[in-house]
Parts: structure tokens; sequence; C-alpha cells
């Protein structure tokens, strides 16, 4: 059976530095985000805890094509597809 996954993007709390992501088990990443678990990383040096954009997959390979299309968009198109559901960027960890 295929593990299912989610593509996430984080920022700061000036909506400045964005971060886009791909894990299996959204909740916990967002927490090792959130916590700076690892330390020298680059959420935890720009302060990037804050989640606003996150779509799940059922598979972790759809997962990971999402988050390359993301990653090889623009900052506008990444800026658009956070504002087409979070218009406010408000953080949706505690909807996960």
């Amino acid at each position: 059976m295929e593990k299912g996954s989610a593509v996430y993007t984080l920022t700061n709390k000036y909506n400045k530095v964005l971060y886009t992501g791909v894990k299996s088990d959204l909740k916990n990443r967002i927490l090792e985000h959130k916590e700076k678990k690892y330390k020298n990383s680059f959420t935890a040096k720009y302060n990037i805890e804050k989640l606003v954009y996150y779509k799940g997959f059922h598979t972790i390979e759809e997962g990971i094509a999402e988050e390359k299309r993301i990653k090889g968009g623009s900052r506008k198109s990444k800026i658009e597809l956070i504002q087409s559901t979070n218009p406010n960027w408000n953080d949706l960890y505690n909807q996960l």
C-alpha cells in the first residue's frame, strides 16, 4: 500500500520568506519546524514556522512532483497559490 503525502509552504511572521516542502506526516513535520528541531536549518535560521498552504496527495510521488512544480515557479506564482486558498496568510497549523 502506498503512503500519502502533503506539500506545504511555510513563511515567517512578516510573510517575506517562503519555504516549500513535502512530507507524509505533515502535522509532526510542521511541529518540528515550529520547535526548530534542526537548529542549523534554513527554516530555523529565518524563523519560518507559519503554515500558509498545504495540499494532500494519495502518494509520495504525487507530492514530490507537486513540490518540484511549486519550487520551479516564480515567487509571484507561489504568492498567488497561497492567496488562492489563504488570502489572509493565516497560520493553518491548527486545522491539521
